[in-house]
C-alpha cells in the first residue's frame, strides 16, 4: 500500500511539474503514472551506474554534477515515452529540481502515513 501511494503521488508531482514549469508536458494521469514508473526504474538501474562512472567529475563539482545526471534521466525518460516531453536539458534540469524536491516532500508525508510497526 506504501508504495503504491508513492508512486500515485509521485505521478501526480509530474503533473505539478507540466503544470508549474511550461518546458515539460504531461498528456494525462495515465501519462504520468508510466512516467514515473519508468523513471523510478532509470533512478534504480541507471543511476548507480552513471554515479559510478562520473565519480572524478562528481567529486570536481563537489556533487553539483548529480543534478545533472538527474536531469539527464529526467530527459530520458521524456524520450522513451509518448506523451512526457520536455523541451531540452534545461527544461528538463528544472522540471527534475521540481519534481526531487515534490519527491522530498512525498517521502516525508508517506513515513507520516505509514509509519513503520517496531
Amino acid at each position: 500500500m506504501k508504495t503504491l501511494t508513492r508512486w500515485m503521488l509521485l505521478a501526480a508531482a509530474l503533473l505539478l511539474v507540466a503544470h508549474l514549469y511550461p518546458g515539460v508536458q504531461v498528456k494525462g494521469f495515465v501519462t504520468a503514472l508510466i512516467a514515473a514508473f519508468v523513471l523510478g526504474l532509470f533512478n534504480t538501474i541507471l543511476r548507480p551506474v552513471l554515479v559510478l562512472l562520473t565519480l572524478p567529475v562528481t567529486l570536481l563539482t563537489l556533487g553539483l554534477f548529480l543534478f545533472v545526471i538527474n536531469a539527464l534521466l529526467f530527459w530520458a525518460t521524456a524520450t522513451v515515452l509518448d506523451g512526457f516531453t520536455v523541451a531540452g536539458f534545461g527544461a528538463a534540469l528544472i522540471g527534475s529540481l521540481i519534481y526531487s524536491l515534490c519527491g522530498m516532500a512525498i517521502d516525508v508525508l508517506i513515513e507520516r502515513l505509514f509509519p513503520d510497526a517496531e
